[in-house]
């Protein structure tokens, strides 16, 4: 099913919300996978929650797309990724939206393109080895990282900031070492990286659709 016809159903039957100072090590990433927030402990909405993972796996594999075709030097297959990334970051704003209003599914979608825009100048660097490219691209991240926790928080009582910040960092911390790993040619490596890094957009995703549940418990299915 198309993800933004899901969102929409679950939405219409529910009722006729990267990295930072330094990134997370993978090791710490792949802890926090175990783990569950108080938020996503229960399937409250499910219909949110298959919504949400549907979303956020769609946008690493896309980065993932773009990652490949810029290492395979394919300009056309980087532009149809990016128009993908650009177009999933829309429909993750829009779920956004559909519960804290247009306002803040717009402000989310600047902030999405935010990190867009760092994980794509970080895919350059790493491409050309340029080692002042990257520092600068990590930057971009840490920054951007910072204001979605902080959005996210002061939307969501239950998403508390330092934790959302952990899992963004674990998120830009699987990025990094996945697009070094596609472009060092390193597949077999990649090919870890790329199990754990879908794995946590579900501990990502659970986290939002159970927060989101709780504060909208008569909206949200």
């Amino acid at each position: 099913m198309n993800i933004r016809l899901l969102f929409a159903t679950a939405l219409s039957l529910a009722c006729a919300g990267l990295a930072f100072a330094q990134p997370l090590p993978l090791a710490a990433a792949s802890m926090m996978d175990g783990m569950s927030m108080d938020a996503g402990a229960s399937v409250a909405a499910p219909k949110l929650q298959a919504a949400m993972r549907s979303l956020w796996h769609e946008h690493v594999v896309h980065t993932r797309d773009y990652a490949l075709a810029v290492h395979a030097h394919d300009a056309a297959k980087a532009k149809a990724a990016e128009d993908a990334v650009v177009t999933n970051a829309r429909a993750i704003a829009d779920a956004v939206g559909g519960f804290y209003g247009k306002a803040a599914g717009d402000q989310m979608f600047t902030l999405l393109a935010g990190h867009w825009g760092g994980v794509k100048a970080l895919t350059a660097a790493d491409s050309a080895h340029d080692a002042a490219a990257q520092a600068a691209a990590m930057k971009t991240l840490n920054a951007n990282g910072t204001e979605i926790a902080t959005f996210l928080a002061a939307a969501n009582p239950n998403l508390p900031e330092p934790t959302v910040a952990s899992l963004l960092a674990g998120h830009v911390a699987h990025h990094s070492a996945q697009i070094q790993e596609i472009m060092a040619g390193d597949m077999k490596t990649e090919a870890t990286t790329w199990t754990a890094m879908q794995a946590h957009m579900n501990v990502i995703a659970d986290a939002l659709a159970g927060a989101i549940a709780k504060q909208f418990p008569d909206k949200a299915a």
